[in-house]
């Protein structure tokens, strides 16, 4: 029976590929790693029409005018994503916060853009800063890049991880500071305001929200333990997400804000890297996603230009490992992402970020299937507001997004090969466009 089943699978597959005039492309000999599976898929052909996976089989007959390409024993797996991105921060030199202005920060972003693909990350949540045009234009053709779910300005209390007023900004009359009016970070307070801010996001264009519900890092006025918005004020915002049948993502490190967090109803929990397990249990009990990052003070650490910075990324990523493996035994949803920020050579390690995945506690599978389709699942939240709804992500099977990477090497065994894509990665293909191809 399942003979047949696939046998009739391949046969609608390829008469269906035939209805289209784009003769597309057939990769050979490619060992697939399919983002849900374990084990390796051999023996099978890949065709890809109109940006899409059109057809999987055995020894399937090219369309007349396709290319072949010979995978000659390569894995492939499907395009990387991380969702925990910053297009607009991930190389932008923190300076630039204070001296720049949103021009300086868009022309930076487009190189960055283009190498978070050629390392192939196909797909990125965009969880924080203006990318929307960023976003149109790479959708469009006109800019090398990949798939954005941008959540716009990140939507911070007076006073928050994102209050990036100067010292003497305040007592203000207005929280509406030049990087609020460019929609880079926006400040609310209160009921009333931060759901008129939350509806000017989405009304922006934005897949989900982000709001600081914490303390954090890289920001100067904020001490780490704090909590940052009221119950209520979240509730607020998580209303307005549910009426645009979205969701909510929230920056939040320490335990606390985390558990009061999920009591408002937010989805996805970024960082807690101090979560208890309760909270864990409670998130786990509630569906809410552990959007963490494999950040330890190691050779790769973050370099912050104040004390008190370094002081708190000492304090957060103590908890790192903890956080992974009782999160893993709880069995809570985990994602992947890097937070890459305004440093262009931890944004060049986006990769080896995955990689160590495995030092703290998790197999090249289970680490890869977190970064294909785990991470896919976590997107689909964004209901009606994700932008890509043609087929599913982070997976390779007929009717998926074409977005494919050939690896030379089997990362099921060696994780360590996705820390060079560069050597590694000799084909990258997004929505069915080659952008590298090392094949010969």
């Amino acid at each position: 029976m399942k003979l047949i089943t696939a046998v009739f699978c391949v046969a609608a597959s390829l008469a269906a590929a035939q209805e289209t005039s784009d003769p597309g492309t057939v990769i050979t000999g490619a060992r697939i790693f399919d983002g849900l599976s374990p084990d390796l898929i051999e023996g099978q052909d890949v065709l890809i029409q109109d940006g899409m996976i059109a057809a999987i089989g055995a020894a399937l007959a090219p369309p007349e005018g396709s290319a072949v390409i010979d995978a000659n024993g390569r894995v492939m797996i499907p395009g990387l994503s991380d969702v925990h991105w910053h297009v607009t921060m991930a190389e932008v030199p923190q300076t630039t916060l204070l001296t720049g202005d949103a021009y300086e920060i868009a022309a930076r972003a487009v190189p960055t853009a283009e190498r978070t693909l050629m390392r192939g990350f196909t797909t990125v949540r965009d969880l924080g800063g203006n990318s929307f045009a960023l976003k149109k234009l790479i959708d469009s053709g006109i800019l090398v890049g990949p798939r954005m779910l941008v959540a716009g300005p990140p939507l911070t209390q007076t006073g928050g991880h994102y209050d990036y007023r100067l010292p003497h900004d305040v007592p203000a009359d207005s929280t509406m500071d030049y990087w609020g009016r460019t929609a880079f970070f926006v400040i609310g307070d209160g009921d009333a305001e931060v759901r008129k801010r939350a509806r000017e996001i989405f009304r922006m264009g934005a897949s989900q929200i982000k709001i600081a519900a914490g303390g954090g890092v890289a920001s100067i006025f904020d001490p780490l333990d704090v909590r940052q918005y009221s119950l209520e004020e979240m509730k607020a915002i998580v209303d307005v997400a549910e009426s645009y049948n979205s969701y909510v993502a929230a920056h939040v490190i320490a335990d606390e804000a985390v558990r009061m967090a999920v009591e408002a109803g937010i989805k996805s929990i970024e960082h807690g890297m101090l979560l208890e397990r309760e909270t864990l249990e409670l998130m786990k009990e509630k569906g809410v996603w552990l959007s963490t990052q494999p950040l330890l003070d190691d050779e790769d650490r973050m370099v912050f230009p104040t004390a008190e910075s370094t002081k708190k990324w000492l304090v957060a990523t103590a908890g790192t490992e903890k956080v992974y493996k009782m999160a893993k035994e709880i069995g809570v949803k985990i994602a992947f992402g890097t937070d890459a920020l305004m440093d262009p050579e931890m944004a060049a390690k986006q990769g080896k970020y995955l990689s160590k995945l495995e030092k703290l506690g998790f197999t090249p599978y289970e680490a890869l299937k977190m970064a294909t389709s785990d991470n896919a699942e976590l997107m689909e939240m964004a209901g009606p507001r994700h932008p890509y709804q043609k087929g599913p992500l982070g997976e390779i099977s007929v009717g998926a997004y074409a977005d494919l990477i050939l690896v030379d090497g089997n990362p099921l065994e060696d994780l360590s090969l996705v820390a060079n894509p560069e050597d590694n990665f000799d084909l990258i293909m997004k929505n069915g466009v080659i952008y590298k191809n090392d094949m010969e």
